[in-house]
């Protein structure tokens, strides 16, 4: 075995390390998670896979695909625990896959694994890739259709590649509209091809030309077609709503006049120099030299650099923005540094850059875990944020043991091997997070604690009501509960739930937030369930409702 090829096992060793730990120790944990798991397991007992539901109500803020793959890992597996961080996890191995294999096809094989390990090893990436949210999924589809589109523009003509890039970008959409800025790459690949830089071509001419448009629409149709059918067939006016949600307001509508999650134009700018460390540590060397690069009109670097820079573009331009939403950008612009970091990780400024950022990422880790020892308890207790006490002391160890690896890795390699010291630290943090944080954090983070104890609270045999929930709630309760609306005001949820309730009040309870509950409820009678998800939650049986079914009448 050669060392590149030994260098590539490597790499993959520790890609399965990093993002497979802790797969099926934990739950959905908000925000997005335990919506999508929701709607899966509803697929799943329902046996409706077409129109996603969230409760009693049609959920239509995301198209179904990512929920379909949650569904059917379930079907496949049998266990939630797994089949909700399943997509996400093929989805990051997929996105590496992509990358490692156009670094090897365009430069060498070791600049194909400095591609995976520049992708890897950016936190983003990880955080992400270990979250059961649709982003990790459209970030492979988007990669994947990139890397169709370049293995047919830069060594073509290649037009299976040419189909499966336009296919990819395609079942992107039906996971996230946004799935269609794969399709930017076209603007610099027409641009070099027109300036006739050497080895692009779009091949316009030849008719298999639309090959690829034509599996765009395939692949939207997977979706699309039977779900207008069914819900133009329905008649009713919550499936024609839910067309008109899901493809004109949560599209055209959110990126022209955008509600929520309001940014400045440069906010991307800082999630990059933020969230993609250690990556971008590397820009103050990787910038000249891709200057230089492009002036030999090199369109192995202008295709990924241009394009990634149009995906910021695109995405700065609403004014609602979120820190994932550019995680796309971020395979192809690790591509076009891969070639660099040899030379790069060579200088020795580059590597003083990573042993101090190693330093402080491994003192910072060192000193929360020592303070939440030793220290003073008032830290401990804003640390833990409402969480169960008893879980801090195996935080501080986890947190003690991430800092000490990171500073013996110091010692051991760090003065002119500061990345493999790097390497060593990002893989602990992340492997001792996935086997010892995340259990730990389980029950507040899910709400699998709180409805354990409202299940034994209230016995088997009675049934449950859940007035202002959440959707982690519904998910991990112990038994089928009635809900009375989610989008509808609390107040509004209350009314119909205790006209539920007073049709069999000695069986049947009410699970309320705090900040939904009515005054005329009796607080003797009920029950305080504590704290979950930075929410206080009561349970509340007929007899504390008494007063409020009086009013009513």
């Amino acid at each position: 075995m050669t060392k590149a090829q030994r260098d590539t096992w490597l790499f993959w060793l520790f890609a399965l390390l990093i993002l497979g730990a802790g797969l099926g120790l934990r739950d959905p944990w908000p925000a997005d998670e335990p919506r999508f798991a929701l709607v899966a397991k509803h697929m799943v007992e329902s046996g409706n896979w077409l129109f996603p539901m969230r409760g009693t109500e049609l959920y239509s803020d995301k198209p179904p695909l990512f929920m379909w793959l949650q569904a059917l890992s379930f079907s496949v597996f049998g266990n939630w625990r797994v089949a909700f961080l399943l997509p996400s996890l093929l989805a990051a191995l997929g996105t590496l896959w992509c990358v490692v294999d156009l670094g090897t096809r365009y430069w060498t094989r070791r600049i194909g694994v400095y591609a995976g390990w520049a992708v890897l090893l950016t936190l983003q990436f990880t955080w992400q890739s270990k979250k059961a949210q649709i982003d990790p999924l459209v970030m492979f589809w988007i990669t994947l259709a990139n890397y169709g589109l370049l293995r047919h523009v830069l060594r073509g003509p290649d037009w299976k590649m040419w189909a499966l890039g336009w296919a990819a970008a395609g079942l992107g959409t039906i996971t996230k509209g946004v799935g269609v800025i794969a399709l930017l790459m076209l603007l610099p690949a027409a641009f070099a091809s027109l300036r006739g830089w050497s080895g692009v071509r779009l091949h316009a001419r030849e008719w298999k030309f639309w090959l690829g448009p034509l599996a765009f629409i395939a692949a939207c149709g997977i979706w699309l077609v039977p779900m207008l059918i069914a819900a133009l067939g329905n008649g009713t006016g919550d499936y024609r709503a839910y067309v008109d949600d899901i493809l004109l307001r949560q599209t055209v509508t959110r990126y022209a006049q955008s509600w929520h999650h309001g940014q400045p134009p440069w906010y991307f700018i800082e999630v990059a120099l933020t969230a993609w460390l250690p990556t971008m540590l590397v820009l103050p060397w990787a910038l000249p030299a891709w200057r230089r690069r492009l002036r030999r009109v090199d369109a192995r670097y202008l295709l990924p650099l241009a394009w990634a820079l149009l995906v910021f573009v695109f995405f700065s331009i609403p004014s609602g923005k979120r820190d994932m939403y550019i995680l796309p950008a971020l395979p192809m612009l690790c591509l076009a540094l891969a070639p660099l970091l040899p030379g790069i990780l060579c200088k020795r400024n580059a590597q003083r850059l990573l042993y101090a950022f190693v330093a402080m990422l491994a003192l910072a880790a060192l000193g929360a875990g020592l303070a939440m020892l030793f220290g003073e308890p008032g830290f401990e207790a804003k640390l833990m944020d409402g969480r169960d006490p008893g879980i801090a002391r195996g935080l501080a160890l986890m947190f003690s043991a991430i800092g000490g690896v990171g500073i013996a890795a110091l010692l051991w390699r760090g003065r002119r091997r500061a990345h493999v010291a790097l390497v060593a630290l990002l893989t602990t943090l992340w492997v001792l997070y996935s086997l010892i944080g995340a259990p730990l954090l389980n029950d507040g983070s899910s709400s699998r604690g709180l409805m354990q104890r409202v299940g034994a609270a209230i016995g088997p045999g009675a049934q449950l009501g859940l007035v202002g929930w959440r959707e982690q709630q519904l998910l991990m309760a112990d038994r089928d509960a009635a809900t009375f609306g989610f989008k509808r005001d609390g107040a509004e949820q209350f009314v119909d739930a205790l006209a539920w309730q007073r049709q069999a009040t000695s069986s049947r309870w009410l699970l309320v937030e705090d900040g939904v509950l009515p005054a005329c409820v009796d607080k003797t009678h009920a029950r305080d369930m504590g704290n979950a998800n930075r929410r206080q939650w009561w349970l509340v049986p007929a007899v504390a409702t008494l007063a409020c079914a009086e009013h009513a009448q």
